[in-house]
């Protein structure tokens, strides 16, 4: 009966910590989040997108890729829908669903590694994701990448249901999710590796069948891999048989022709960056080198040091569990196995990637480094030869970790504001219309002006988009008035701008000209002469 009382309360007590870290990873990602939120020339581009969507232009396309020039395919468009419908067309709303994948990814965190450890280890990788200054930053604004965490850890926790308890339809439901992850970036092949590798390897350890046997069964959960992958990524497949596989080919030629443009390093070098960054950025909270200045050179060294150790120990404490279940290769150890997979296939295989590598790269990975370090806290914890001295490291470790990252919560700084201030200079443009048809041109360093033609789009006033004389013989797209906003930090000179919407406006004269907010704003008008 005490026993009875005694875990009741051990389950009401972990139900209020995971209800308290969710709690907490929501307002970390909820908070100010249309102050904080990053809504540019990209940003604006995918809204314009959804709200034609909204109003029945459906797309079988997504996002353009970062790199190449290629295209995703839409899911990403269709999740956001929803979202910027019930937020009235306001950007904010698929910023939001994006924070709620966040949270969602949380939960999922705390719910795989209980089942893969135990309560206590998910409890504490599951808080230490919710604080990471870097996840949360991936997950308070509107990106393609950025559900990607939530549907690659779904997706390797299917497939590993689906082998122990020998059930297809996982493993159907795992690759349609698959398919979705490819649509949200094309990192997800590593994913893919990884899901193959090992649905090979946990067929082929069982020794009590035959390897004949081992490698149908094999065969038979690639076809149902395969067909749900299939139907995860229909919508981009429709779209390249409709057009000959035109984007097929951009990627094929894109990864054969292209040049190197990585940062000169070799393969060992690369995933020794890889496996520093995927633990020191995304749990320590570690700078970038050009924040190196901010310390004393001494403090860099000691915590690369320290991360190092935590990172080889959390992973050595992995392979200890993987060999210790390694003779009865059941259930136990088909769980270390995935994590081992997931670990070395998703490092290892950036060593063949010669482009810059950025943080977002490693999105189909982002729960892992906290599952590894939850479990080495908790090991060294319970270490019963260092008693005293194991349970104070442990606790040291943790709360080392929970003050570097606190430190770099994003909205301890000032927000960019960058959604209001798009908001605020399309509106004093529409004011210097009058009305009227007009033109619109944006000079920038490298933003694209679709922030600004949203908001003109939701308030039925969009610009008139000048066309070239083969398509406009008559000049019909060129209106009495050209509206120019200038990001550039240069003196901007809009007059006689190569840019196209200047250019093809004609010989003008300068109407009006005014500081708004972080930017210039122009009213051109045709050049009348003396």
């Amino acid at each position: 009966m005490k026993f009875q009382i005694s875990n009741f309360k051990s389950q009401i007590y972990e139900k209020g910590a995971v209800i308290l870290i969710l709690l907490l990873a929501a307002f970390l990602r909820l908070y100010r989040i249309s102050d904080y939120m990053t809504f540019l020339g990209d940003e604006g581009r995918d809204v314009l997108t959804v709200y034609g969507i909204l109003h029945g232009k459906l797309t079988l396309l997504g996002p353009t890729s970062s790199v190449g020039g290629f295209f995703l395919g839409p899911i990403y468009y269709y999740f956001m829908a929803p979202f910027l419908w019930l937020f009235n067309y306001n950007p904010v709303g698929p910023a939001v669903m994006v924070a709620l994948f966040g949270i969602a990814t949380v939960f999922l965190i705390y719910k795989v590694t209980s089942e893969f450890f135990n309560q206590k280890v998910a409890l504490i990788a599951a808080l230490l994701y919710s604080i990471s200054p870097i996840i949360i930053s991936y997950s308070r604004s509107s990106w393609n990448p950025n559900p990607f965490p939530f549907f690659s850890l779904l997706t390797i926790f299917l497939i590993y249901k689906g082998k122990i308890k020998n059930k297809t339809r996982y493993l159907f439901v795992a690759g349609i999710l698959f398919g979705i992850c490819m649509q949200l970036h094309y990192l997800a092949v590593f994913l893919g590796v990884i899901i193959l590798a090992y649905t090979l390897l946990a067929s082929l350890i069982n020794v009590k069948e035959k390897i004949s046997k081992s490698i149908i069964k094999v065969f038979k959960d690639y076809v149902y891999i395969f067909a749900g992958f299939v139907i995860g990524w229909s919508p981009f497949l429709a779209f390249e048989i409709r057009h000959g596989f035109l984007d097929f080919k951009n990627i094929f030629n894109f990864v054969l022709h292209s040049g190197d443009t990585g940062a000169g390093l070799n393969f060992f070098q690369t995933i020794y960056d890889v496996f520093f960054r995927l633990f020191g950025r995304l749990v320590f909270a570690f700078p970038p080198p050009e924040q190196f200045y901010n310390y004393p050179k001494i403090t860099i060294e000691i915590w690369t040091l320290a991360i190092l150790l935590i990172a080889v120990f959390s992973c050595f404490f992995l392979l200890g569990r993987l060999y210790k279940n390694f003779k009865d290769k059941g259930d136990d150890f088909k769980k270390y196995l995935l994590l081992f997979t997931w670990a070395f296939f998703g490092i290892v295989l950036f060593g063949f990637y010669k482009k810059a590598i950025y943080e977002y790269y490693f999105a189909f990975m982002f729960p892992l480094p906290f599952i590894l370090v939850g479990n080495l806290i908790y090991e060294i914890y319970s270490l019963k030869k260092l008693q005293i001295i194991g349970k104070v490291t442990a606790i040291a470790v943790f709360i080392v970790i929970f003050i570097l990252n606190i430190q770099g919560i994003p909205f301890r700084y000032e927000p960019n504001r960058q959604l209001n201030q798009a908001r605020a200079i399309a509106d004093f443009v529409m004011v210097k219309t009058d009305a009227k048809p007009f033109n619109f041109a944006l000079i920038s360093g490298g933003n694209s002006d679709h922030a600004y033609r949203y908001f003109f789009t939701i308030w039925k006033h969009p610009p008139v988009t000048i066309e070239d004389a083969a398509h406009d013989p008559k000049r019909k797209t060129v209106t009495d008035q050209l509206l120019v906003v200038c990001e550039s930090p240069l003196p901007c000179q809009p007059l006689g701008h190569s840019l196209w919407e200047i250019a093809g406006f004609g010989r003008a004269e300068i109407a009006g000209h005014w500081n708004v907010s972080v930017v210039e704003v122009y009213k051109l008008v045709h050049y009348k002469g003396k």
